[in-house]
């Protein structure tokens, strides 16, 4: 569900890769603070309005998409946004710059990946639309999601599991040492299919060894396929959250980081996500806390911390805070409306488990949802 969006110098060293898949041994990484950029955002907060002096070392600019097998690139304010990137990176040499391939509802990878040639049709279209300038230092894979759990009008193929390693494998060969190979992957439980489980569309461990590092999703852990109003981003395991246990004690950021950690990716390989975005739900009755955990009608999109900073000033709304989750939420009682989402007090405290973990960094879906003094920025960084 990758719908949209922030202190430290990055720098990466890698091996030479010739003739071996695995991501560069010798590279040294800084503390990462990756920002997702929607290039729907280009009109309203554009690039060039990003300060030299941002924390930010990684830029995802989100999406290309795949059409008739090819890396393809719909947004009409591209090469200014491309400038934009080149002009900023010229301020900020430290800056890292991936096109981000994919994203929630972009067909075409389980085509694309099918067989070696399909492959290396996609690989060499990406290489010629986004890698002849010095505009992008690597390319982030954003399938969602290979073998099922993405949306369900999109080709998926148990092959997919394999061929996702496979595209990344010749991904990294064909791009070569000095430039970045990266992929944004789930924590949610709940998909399209129903419980979901990242280990069976994705080799994690064997991703682990060739990508640079792993962006994981630790968002979007409660939206319209959860069976009840709930948290986005919840911190930890809370015991009276109603999914089933097997499910729930992977369903928050804690539990996610413990399972990738499980399937083999080493901490030092991992970029936890925080959402600068909040999730509501139209819930059917208020119950002991205030709409959380109840039943509901539909859910709704909350499109940034302005917008939750509007809610937080109308009338009818108060916020709360859960001590397990870690997260404040809004209910108005009125019109029966609860609302997840993330403030700075508690991106501190994911931003400061990331660095006890001894996690790469952290990023944010999506850069374009903080507020005009970036304030989840500023905590994320932290």
């Amino acid at each position: 569900m990758s719908l949209f969006h922030k202190a430290l110098a990055v720098t990466l060293t890698a091996l030479a890769v010739s003739t071996t898949t695995t991501a560069p041994a010798n590279a040294t990484h800084t503390k990462i603070v990756g920002a997702y950029y929607g290039n729907w955002f280009s009109g309203s907060k554009p690039i060039s309005q990003i300060p030299t002096n941002t924390p930010i070392t990684h830029l995802f600019y989100a999406f290309s998409t795949i059409e008739n097998g090819k890396c393809t690139m719909s947004a009409p304010t591209a090469q200014k946004d491309f400038a934009d990137i080149r002009a900023l990176k010229q301020r900020k040499p430290s800056l890292k710059a991936l096109i981000s391939l994919g994203g929630w509802g972009a067909g075409g990878f389980s085509d694309a990946s099918l067989t070696a040639s399909t492959r290396n049709t996609l690989i060499n279209s990406c290489k010629e639309l986004f890698f002849n300038d010095s505009t992008f230092d690597g390319i982030d894979i954003d399938w969602e999601f290979p073998v099922y759990g993405g949306p369900t009008e999109i080709t998926d193929r148990p092959e997919d599991k394999r061929n996702m390693t496979l595209l990344t494998k010749d991904f990294r060969k064909s791009l070569g040492k000095n430039k970045l190979v990266t992929a944004a992957l789930p924590a949610g439980r709940l998909q399209t299919d129903g419980p979901y489980d990242p280990a069976k569309s994705f080799e994690l461990k064997e991703l682990a060894k060739v990508m640079d590092f792993i962006n994981v999703m630790t968002y979007d852990l409660g939206t319209g396929f959860s069976p009840v109003a709930t948290f986005n981003a919840g911190f930890r395991e809370v015991a009276t959250d109603p999914m089933p246990r097997e499910d729930r004690r992977w369903n928050n950021v804690v539990g996610a980081i413990n399972y990738y950690e499980r399937h083999g990716v080493p901490a030092n390989k991992m970029v936890l996500g925080v959402p600068f975005y909040g999730r509501g739900f139209n819930v059917k009755a208020e119950g002991k806390q205030h709409g959380l955990y109840q039943p509901y009608d539909s859910a709704f999109w909350v499109d940034g911390y302005d917008e939750v900073q509007n809610l937080k000033n109308a009338p009818g709304w108060k916020e709360y805070w859960h001590p397990v989750a870690q997260s404040p939420w809004l209910y108005n009682a009125a019109e029966k409306k609860f609302v997840s989402f993330e403030n700075p007090r508690s991106i501190r405290i994911r931003a400061d488990y990331a660095r006890a973990r001894g996690l790469l960094g952290t990023f944010m879906w999506e850069l374009g949802h903080d507020d005009a003094q970036h304030s989840l920025l500023k905590a994320m960084s932290r």
